[in-house]
């Protein structure tokens, strides 16, 4: 599943576009102030976007199969992650 990009809360740094390993992000300042996710399906859920975003507008929506790693086995509830 493709980033999401909150057009409200993006400052339209293109900061996403530059961390990008594969190139998700297609930003051009003079076209639109928001990135536009150009190759949503080329997307690895390395988080760099996430985590390098300073105005928190990106959120990573998860595949079912990546899911399954943040989950307790024993329990079967979501593990407690670290809030950034």
């Amino acid at each position: 599943m493709p980033p999401v990009i909150d057009r409200e809360k993006c400052l339209g740094c293109g900061v996403c576009a530059d961390v990008c390993p594969l190139q998700v992000f297609s930003y051009h300042r003079d076209k639109d102030k928001v990135p536009e996710v150009k190759r949503p399906y080329e997307c690895w859920h390395c988080n760099a976007c996430v985590l390098d975003c300073r105005a928190h507008a990106i959120e990573l929506r998860l595949p079912l199969t990546h899911m399954l790693l943040y989950v307790d086995a024993d329990t079967l509830k979501p593990k407690d992650l670290p809030v950034r």
